[in-house]
């Protein structure tokens, strides 16, 4: 942290000094004359100079707990209290629906994941002089920081990057990079290794060897050629619902078993009053699961086959499944005749196309999940130009410290 300037450059007028007002939508502090100063907290003293700020820590200003903070971009905002993070996540939800004329009835308070909570997250590993880096990419850059210390994953995961190091040694020539997603599952962690070739009868046998040695359920690799798993001990599940699902590689999951509990209990609650429940983009089962086992119909539509065939089994045909994709092809108004209410949960990107035929059809009660505020807002807008008014917005921090954020909101009309 940067060291206040001394009081003597101050008072011969060497410096000028401003107070951090707000955080932005980055997360970086801003001055009330909008200047941005990253690394700041409001109430913190910014002390202007000739090439240089000095930053004076006020109240809401906190230690970082990691030594990698702030050049690792897993990261952003260590630096603030959980009341100013709470504060912000919530603003940042909420300024994006205010700018598309969207107005909330209530911003319910926000669950922010707790530190070492991440069960799943995509890494990257690269040579880097004479052996391997594994972690995140350096902030605004594709410099991968090698992992000394996290405190967002789970410890079980944290505690595989030593041993993936040795076994990624052999197979990354220099200059090439690999992805490394892990995910914690109710029967061990489970790899999936990108962009490696393991071709050789040796090398596979290696990482095999690997998945033994370190008691993975499975570890797959991913490459131009496909995804094919080398190594199944046990089969990943993990419990949804009253359910354990058979989750495929690759397939999406929430990033904290306790963010996507928060997720499901704001939708449990926005569609208590529904009987017959249309999933869409319901992936492994995330919603629909709890949502079946709550006594609702439930029809779940995806793009991934994969996805819907673990959700199908973990049903026990309790569920309807669609394969179909929802960007191209959406549930279309006459198709939402006889649905009670309806969920989506689309990709980054939203769902405008399908939050179209929602705002078209005659359905009353309408649950948006979103990773994306501004797609929300987009899709919010849409919906609210049909009738619909926007009565609870739930928002989630479940990557904490970070400006990625989750939400579940309720429309009703």
């Amino acid at each position: 942290m940067p060291r206040p300037a001394p009081p003597t450059a101050l008072a011969a007028g060497l410096l000028a000094e401003t107070e951090i007002v707000r955080l932005a939508a980055r997360g970086d502090g801003m001055t009330a004359d909008g200047r941005y100063v990253p690394l700041t907290a409001p109430g913190d003293v910014v002390r202007f100079g000739a090439g240089c700020a000095e930053i004076v820590p006020g109240p809401r200003h906190a230690v970082p707990p990691c030594r990698h903070f702030p050049e690792c971009g897993g990261c952003q905002l260590q630096h603030i209290d959980d009341a100013t993070y709470a504060a912000w996540a919530a603003e940042r939800i909420v300024a994006p629906l205010d700018a598309a004329g969207v107005r909330v009835g209530a911003v319910m308070p926000v669950h922010m994941s707790p530190p070492r909570s991440r069960r799943r997250a995509a890494l990257k590993a690269v040579r880097a002089g004479g052996g391997i880096a594994i972690g995140f990419h350096a902030a605004g850059t594709h410099r991968v920081v090698d992992m000394a210390e996290c405190h967002v994953l789970r410890p079980e995961l944290f505690a595989l990057i030593a041993p993936l190091r040795t076994a990624l040694a052999p197979l990354l020539p220099p200059g090439q990079g690999a992805g490394v997603t892990l995910t914690l599952t109710a029967a061990g962690v489970d790899v999936l290794l990108a962009n490696i070739r393991a071709e050789r009868a040796a090398e596979r046998a290696a990482l095999a060897a690997f998945a033994e040695g370190v008691d993975l359920a499975r570890l797959s690799i991913e490459h131009e050629g496909g995804l094919e798993t080398v190594a199944l001990r046990r089969v990943p599940v993990v419990p949804m619902g009253g359910a354990l699902v058979e989750l495929p590689p690759a397939a999406f999951l929430q990033a904290t078993a306790d963010g996507e509990a928060a997720l499901v209990a704001a939708a449990l609650d926005a569609l208590a009053p529904a009987r017959r429940v249309a999933d869409l983009f319901s992936g492994v089962g995330t919603f629909a699961l709890p949502l079946a086992a709550a006594g609702k119909c439930l029809t779940a539509a995806d793009a991934s086959g994969p996805a819907l065939a673990a959700l199908a089994r973990a049903a026990g045909g309790r569920i309807e499944t669609v394969h179909r994709d929802l960007f191209r092809r959406p549930f279309r108004a006459d198709e939402l005749k006889g649905f009670d209410g309806a969920l989506f949960d689309p990709p980054r990107a939203g769902a405008k196309e399908q939050s179209a035929e929602l705002a078209r059809s005659a359905l009353a009660r309408v649950v948006a999940v979103s990773c994306n505020p501004a797609t929300f807002a987009r899709d919010a807008a849409t919906l609210i130009a049909a009738g619909f008014a926007l009565q609870r917005l739930w928002p989630v921090a479940q990557f904490r410290w970070s400006n990625h954020l989750e939400l579940a909101a309720l429309f009703t009309r």
